[in-house]
Parts: structure tokens; sequence; C-alpha cells
């Protein structure tokens, strides 16, 4: 629903990307379609107080705290959480989640249906969407942009995954899309991929080296138009005016770059900002005694976890970086896992704000977490991880320090990420604790991770992503098919996991339609990435954010119920969000007054009936009756 209440930023992995991919249905899947939603009516809020960091007398500008720089503003690289949800605000999806409770509802497409073999989509596109240049938004840039994907490797660096499968994309007419695939794909209602508009993006050429920054306004179709950026400063954009479901309230929407998180803090004090995500417990604590500043804490959607260095390799089999060579040994990995204390972690790091890890995917998606078994699972347990060491020949030396097969101490480099501060916290428990074991550990904390990350030059990272409604982005990136093509290149991989085992299942889990089914397997993918030990699921951290009250009177979070307001799957937060003191909001400062906005998502009827699967959508209540 929509709350009255400020919601929090999405929990995010610092310097990795953050995408999505979502199953439709269960079952013998024939045919799927939602009705659009009509654009809802909404009149111009009253002139409002000049907000922080306002640039024109009498307008308003929601300016928000990030903390992560710009990867890419080209949709075809961009990979960091902040880029891709800028590009959310600026462009449309074929489909997009219900605010509520995420379930899939109509975005730049109206409706869908499948060929009963499953191996053919239909979708209908919508009429009322048009370019910010004003010229249609049709099938035909849909289909450039997927084929642009499919036929250019560089293109295909963000959101190749999508469309591996695809076997060919035409738009027979400016209304419908038609996607035949290889074999059945089980996230065809979950595109996550912006499309943009053909007549600009065709004029492109090497899409490796087109970042998309050097001409504004930038053409997109969303509810924002990117209007201005700076590296590492801001990055601007401003209503757009014909946006099919309505323009958003502010004036103006400004991404303000903070490379320090008690910076932002202080500005968000001062007014000078009206949202700051991401926030450390202190800073939480701190905030909720301030005047017309509201803070959120909900339940994540991100783990946070230690990768470890597989041995970088390229899919033609050459090797690179220069990761540890005992971190290659099974042994090793688990004495490491088993010297991590994890409920100290969540008290001592977190304060209580987070849930001990174990699985990949968080308690929030509920389907899809797993967790081991008490046979299975690696509690903290120094005295076990001494005995694995031992028992697989890493003995210590007479000053306590242990020895690798090569007769050398072994000492590791995890690399951290200088902005998060639970890094740093936490890497002061692994030297102590792996310190224990006779293991060496420098931390090496970096403004950007990205640089020794995909060149393999690290033994160990601190990692996380923000998991979305269905995992397959984030489980497809432990495969093989997502290393880089050779040493010089770049893949999709998160860090070179390439198992056999766990690429087995998850080809089973892309084509499975039975949820149930579906689910089971990517619970076995999730307990083969445990039992490698390449990764380690240290917590799933809270969402904690704040906003001003007296800039913002109403937001919506996502989901309703304990939801975030930060890099949300979809932009119903930064769209929705009304100026305080406007004619739309109470201007009490309260952050409880109605939102008066229309969500335009709704909820899904679904009948089951010989094979057919038919899913009904209806424009759901306002805002004012969702509290």
């Amino acid at each position: 629903m929509v709350t009255k209440v400020p919601s929090r930023p999405l929990p995010r992995r610092p310097d990795r990307p953050r995408r999505t991919a979502r199953l439709l249905l269960a079952g013998a899947l024939a045919t799927a379609s939602l009705a659009a939603f009509p654009a809802p009516a909404t009149a111009a809020p009253a002139a409002a107080p000049a907000a922080a960091g306002d640039e024109k007398s009498g307008g308003t500008t929601l300016t928000v705290a990030v903390s992560q720089s710009i990867d890419s503003l080209s949709p075809f690289l961009a990979q960091k959480l902040t880029s891709t949800s800028i590009h959310r605000l600026a462009y449309e999806y074929l489909t997009n989640y219900d605010a509520k409770d995420a379930r899939t509802v109509p975005g730049f497409a109206t409706e869908w249906s499948a060929s009963a073999d499953k191996l053919t989509w239909t979708y209908k596109i919508r009429e009322d969407s048009t370019w910010s240049d004003g010229k249609p938004a049709t099938a035909e840039d849909a289909a450039w942009t997927f084929g642009k994907m499919m036929t250019d490797p560089n293109a295909a660096t963000a959101n190749g995954s999508f469309t591996a499968n695809f076997a060919e994309v035409t738009a027979p007419d400016p209304r419908t899309l038609v996607i035949r695939l290889k074999k059945p794909q089980a996230t065809m209602t979950a595109l996550d991929v912006p499309i943009v508009p053909k007549h600009v993006w065709e004029k492109v050429g090497d899409f490796s080296k087109f970042n998309n920054d050097q001409q504004f306004p930038i053409v997109g179709n969303g509810p924002f138009v990117i209007t201005d950026f700076k590296v590492d400063q801001y990055i601007k954009l401003k209503p757009n005016k014909t946006f099919w479901r309505g323009a958003p309230k502010f004036d103006e929407l400004v991404f303000k770059y903070y490379k320090d998180g008690d910076a932002a803090v202080a500005a968000l004090q001062k007014g000078e900002v009206s949202f700051v995500p991401n926030l450390t417990p202190a800073q939480a604590a701190a905030l909720k005694t301030q005047k017309n500043i509201k803070v959120n804490d909900a339940p994540g959607r991100r783990f946070y976890a230690l990768a470890t260095n597989p041995g970088a390799r390229a899919k033609d089999g050459k090797t690179f970086g220069n990761g540890h060579p005992a971190l290659l040994d099974p042994a090793v990995r688990k004495a490491l896992f088993l010297s991590v204390d994890r409920a100290a972690l969540v008290d001592k790091v977190f304060q209580g704000h987070a849930v001990e890890g174990e699985g990949y995917i968080p308690p929030r998606f509920g389907s899809y977490f797993w967790k081991p078994g008490p046979e299975q699972k690696r509690a903290y347990d120094p005295a076990a991880a001494a005995k694995a060491l031992d028992d697989a020949g890493y003995r210590k030396n007479g000053d306590g320090k242990r020895l690798g097969k090569d007769g050398k101490p072994l000492n590791f480099r995890i690399l951290c990420h200088a902005t998060d501060p639970n890094d740093k916290a936490v890497g002061k428990y692994l030297q102590e604790w792996w310190g224990a074991l006779g293991i060496g550990l420098t931390v090496e904390c970096l403004d950007s991770v990205s640089d020794p990350w995909v060149k393999g030059d690290y033994d160990l990272a601190f990692d996380g992503w923000s998991v979305n409604p269905d995992p397959d982005y984030v489980l497809s990136i432990h495969t093989c098919d997502t290393l880089p093509a050779t040493p010089k290149d770049t893949g999709a991989t998160d860090n070179f996991i390439c198992d056999k085992e766990f690429d087995e299942l998850y080809a089973q889990q892309a084509v499975e339609y039975d949820t149930a089914k579906r689910a089971d397997l990517v619970k076995r993918m999730q307990s083969r990435l445990y039992d490698t030990g390449y990764m380690n699921v240290m917590a799933y951290p809270n969402t904690l954010e704040a906003y001003r009250t007296d800039q913002i009177a109403s937001i919506t979070t996502m989901p309703e119920a304990a939801g975030n307001l930060w890099g949300q799957d979809g932009y119903w937060s930064w769209w929705s969000a009304v100026p305080a003191g406007s004619a739309s909001g109470s201007g009490d400062g309260s952050g409880s007054s109605s939102t008066g906005v229309w969500i335009g998502v709704g909820a899904a009827v679904v009948v089951v009936a010989g094979g057919l699967v038919l899913l009904r959508t209806r424009r759901r209540a306002t805002a004012d009756d969702r509290e």
C-alpha cells in the first residue's frame, strides 16, 4: 500500500550491479494477459516553498543523497544500483512490478500471451507512450533494443542474460512485439531491460564506449527525463509531462553524490537533501530524535557476504588475476567459513538491524529462501576450523603462523568498499578470528573495487546484492556462461564461479514454469553454492533510510508493508512523492498525510482451466484508501 510513512532505501551492493528476473506463472502456462491501467488524472500541486537545492523560485526539488558512482548512463552498460535505479525512472520496461507485493503489472506492454509450446511470446504495446522528444514509442523500439543486444556483444554487457535465449524478435506492427525463444524461458514477464528510442540509439557506433552522458536532455519515455549530469557530483531529472501514468509531482529530482555517509546525514539534518539511504545503525538512531526526519527500518532484500576468488578465468580457458592459490582448496574455504561468527556480526556491527545469514536468497523472499540443515550448516566453530586446516596439512610454525603448501605463511587480502563502514568493521573481526587460526588478513579499502575485481586481482571481497522478486539474475552471475570471453573482456560474472553442478540446476530452473518445482531447484542451487564455500553469506541487513517530512509529505514504499524507498523494482517512490505543503499533501510535516496519487497497479486473478492461466488486473484503490 502507499504508506504515509517515509520509506527506506533498498540495500544494495556498493560497487556491484543489481538486476532482476521474475517468473510469471505456475503450471502449464498457455496465455497471460493483464489489462492496462488508465493513467491517473492528477492536478498539479500548488506551489510549495522551495526545497533544499532548488534553483528556481517557487519550485520543488527532491534531493536524494547517494554514495555510489554512476558507472554509465547507457542502459546497455550500466550495472550499479544507482545507475539502474535511474534508468527505471527514465525508460519504460515491458512490464513492471506491483508496488504492493511485486506481482507483474503492465509497463510498456499492456498485455502478453505465450504460445502453447511456450516458445513464442506476443506483447501488446501501449498506444499512450511517447518519447520525451515527442515521437511515438512503438514496438519497433522494443524490437530494436532486444535485437541490438542479440547481435552486438557490447550492447549485451548489462542485460545480455535476458536475451541469450532469444531466437528472433520482430515488430509486425507498431503495437505488437513478438519474441521467439530457443527454449522455454521462465522470465518472460520480467525482462528488466530499459526500452530505448531506436531513432536516437541507432546512430550510436561503439556501444562499449558510448556512455550516453554528453547530450541533454536524454530522450526517454519513463516518468522522469535526465537533464544534467556531473561525474561524482549530481544527476538531475525533470518530470516527463507526457508520461502515460501521470507526471511526478516534484518539479525536479536530484541525486547528489556524497563520498562520506556522515556528510550525507549532516546534509539531511540541515535540509540540504530530502532523503538519505544506507544508514548505519548509529546514524539511524541519531536521526530518530531529529525534528522533521522520519527513519525507515524494514527487513532487507540484500545479502551481505564474503566472496572468494575461485581462480579468475575466461571462457577461452585462460586464467588471470592474482588470487591466492590456497583458496582453491575446499579445506581452506571451509576453515574460513567456520571462523566467522555471524551472530556476533549481527549484534556488534549491525546492532541488531540484520538477520544472521544462511542461504543466498534473503528470508524476505519466502518461497525461495533456503537454510542449511543441522548436518550441513557450518556454524561458528574455531576448533573445527583449526582441525580442518591441520587435517589438510596446513600446519603452524613456531610463531603460530599457518603455513601454505609452499611453506610460506598464509596471508590473504580482502577488498573493502571505502564508503561502507560495515566492511571496515567486519574486516577487523575477520582479522581477529582468522588471526587466531594463524592466518593473516590485509583489508584493502578502495573508493571503487570494480577495477581489481574484474581483473581478478583479489583473494576475497565483501560482496552483496539486492535480490529481486525473481532470483534468476543473482543466480545467473555464478554460471560459467557469464565468465568473460577472454581475460581482456568483462563478463557478467560476480566473482568467476564456474561449477558444472550449479550450472545444470540453473538451466533446469530457467525453463521450469511450475513454481513449486522451480523453487525447489533454486534451493538446491543455494545448497550447492553454500557447500562450495565460494560465497559465505554473513547477514541480511535491514533497510535503513531517512527522509525529511517537511520536504516530502508522502511517498510509496515497496512492498507496502515494511518496504523500502531506495532501489525499488519500479519507479513508485520518486514518482509518487508529494511535496510538503502542496495541495496534494497535508503540509503538516508528519509524513502521514494522504498521498493523493494513483499507483496504477492491480491485483491479479488467476484462472486455471485446461492448462489456461489468465491474469486480469484492475485498477487499485487510491492512496487515500490504502493506509
